[in-house]
Parts: C-alpha cells; sequence; structure tokens
C-alpha cells in the first residue's frame, strides 16, 4: 500500500474482471485503462498482457490489494 493511505473510487471488483478477461478474449491491459493507467494499459494490448507475466502479475497484485490507479491510489473496496 502507498504511504499517503488514499484509496481510490475505483472497483478491485471491476478491475479484476477486467485483468482476467485477457485469460478469456486474450485483451490484456482494459484493466490498466479502467484505472486510468492509459499507455501501459495500452502497451498490454499491443504486447499480448506482456506475454502474459505482466498480466498474471498484475491479477495477482489486484488480488492481494497492492494494485493502484494513475494518481497512485490504493485500489482495495470490492
Amino acid at each position: 500500500m502507498n504511504s499517503s493511505n488514499t484509496v481510490s473510487p475505483r472497483s478491485r471488483t471491476v478491475t479484476l474482471i477486467l485483468a482476467l478477461c485477457f485469460f478469456v478474449v486474450g485483451f490484456g491491459g482494459l484493466h490498466r485503462i479502467y484505472t486510468g493507467k492509459l499507455f501501459s494499459g495500452i502497451l498490454q494490448l499491443l504486447t499480448c498482457g506482456g506475454l502474459i507475466i505482466w498480466q498474471i502479475i498484475d491479477v495477482i497484485r489486484i488480488l492481494c490489494g497492492t494494485f493502484d490507479d494513475a494518481q497512485d491510489r490504493d485500489i482495495t473496496e470490492w
């Protein structure tokens, strides 16, 4: 978690569902676009989820509650 203890208004559930869409339909990075990380989201779309590894790391971070949005706010609320 970040040191400022701010919580993102983004839903952790929606973020996780969008991240898992990669494994169903093959679109990686949708969760990053949803959380405001446009550049890295497009990069994941173009690289097939960062050759799957980047996508898996993001899913683990979302499940653990350590994934944050573009403003460096923790996405913790389900």
